[in-house]
């Protein structure tokens, strides 16, 4: 799925967040979008995911206007990720996953054969085989985590959209979720802080600054030092590790 972004803009009670961003993120790219806090990255994903109405500009699927879809068809296309999710405390971990099955059930409807496969299959990919049962208010932060990603998948969507979704995640579980979101063949946008494992996974770049987009393109392009200095306020170099991977290493704060 091609998501498109055009000359879109997102104000609060007369303060500007989102200014005028355009932007085109291809069927199965996984895009990073990055930035200082404030700069709007949170705002813009939940524009894209047809959560808020944009001021100004347009958000299309595929070339479509998301305003022209109801509610169901954007969750059918999209799964979106927040930064701090919540789920009632006395539902099971299984019990969250399934919510992913929603836009595909009838009101009254219950699990049928095939959403329990689907459920089963989420599961897995995160490594959370088995929990099923487990009360939510057990969970630690990065297990509710995963949970959510894995109700994201059983959205069975053509989009993933994620903001932070790294928070709470030990080193392996980072790397294992950022190798997912990375070989899968859905459109990813994913909202990210840590710099090298945007630079890692993600195959362009987005860089918001005061809510504006100030650089796109390869991580290479867009992860330069002074650039870095501008608009992080960070002194730091970027390199290659011994594997070729692209690094950011900070030598401190301006």
């Amino acid at each position: 799925m091609r998501i498109s972004v055009e000359r879109l803009s997102w104000a609060v009670r007369g303060t500007v967040i989102v200014r005028e961003v355009d932007a085109d993120i291809g069927p199965g790219e996984t895009v990073g979008l990055i930035g200082p806090n404030g700069s709007g990255k949170s705002s813009l994903l939940r524009c894209v995911a047809g959560l808020r109405t944009p001021t100004s500009g347009a958000v299309r699927y595929d070339g479509r206007d998301i305003r022209d879809w109801s509610a169901r068809s954007v969750a059918r296309h999209t799964a979106f990720v927040e930064q701090v999710a919540h789920a009632e405390s006395d539902l099971r971990l299984g019990d969250v996953v399934a919510l992913g099955r929603t836009p595909f059930r009838g009101r009254l409807r219950g699990l049928g054969p095939t959403d329990h496969l689907v459920v089963e299959a989420a599961l897995a990919r995160v490594g959370l085989t088995g929990l099923e049962s487990r009360p939510w208010h057990t969970l630690s932060g990065g297990e509710r985590q995963r949970a959510h990603l894995a109700r994201a998948l059983a959205q069975q969507p053509r989009g993933i959209l994620l903001d932070e979704p790294t928070n709470h995640l030990d080193v392996r579980h980072q790397l294992a979720l950022m190798e997912l979101l990375a070989t899968t063949d859905q459109t990813v946008l994913v909202a990210l802080h840590d710099l090298t494992l945007a630079a890692r996974y993600c195959d362009r770049l987005l860089l918001l600054h005061g809510g504006r987009l100030v650089a796109t393109g390869s991580p290479r392009e867009v992860l330069t030092a002074d650039r870095l200095r501008e608009v992080f306020g960070i002194d730091a170099e970027v390199d290659r590790d011994a594997l070729g991977n692209l690094t950011v290493a900070y030598r401190g704060a301006l």
